[in-house]
């Protein structure tokens, strides 16, 4: 049972590794900065982090890997929103979908809280 969790589990990763390079790139084509680092090769360890810039000094950073799922939220420098887990993938969805409805102008984007 432990096994196929752990396959499960980088799949998911494996998953999230591709939809935030495809998300990175998208906003970059809008004109939002936005960037995808990916680390591990998929066999040992498989990772990623995306940060964006959504105006006005507020940025996301969303980490992923076999270690675990993170996103902050933070704004002028100072720690927004800190979620785990599920939590913090419902928050990239819910930001992704507004990121694609505001389309070039991120500032218009409001924080979580």
């Amino acid at each position: 049972m432990f096994a196929r969790l752990a396959e499960q589990y980088r799949n998911v990763v494996q998953d999230l590794v591709m939809s935030l390079q495809a998300l990175a790139r998208t906003l970059q084509q809008q004109g939002c900065s936005a960037s995808c680092y990916v680390c591990g090769d998929g066999r040992e360890g498989h990772g990623a982090s995306f940060v964006a810039n959504l105006g006005s000094n507020h940025m996301v950073r969303f980490l992923v890997s076999d270690f675990g799922i993170s996103w902050v939220e933070s704004r002028d420098g100072h720690e927004l929103v800190k979620l785990e887990g599920a939590e913090a993938i419902q928050e990239l969805q819910r930001v992704a979908q507004l990121l694609q409805q505001v389309g070039t102008n991120p500032a218009t984007a409001a924080p979580r809280r």
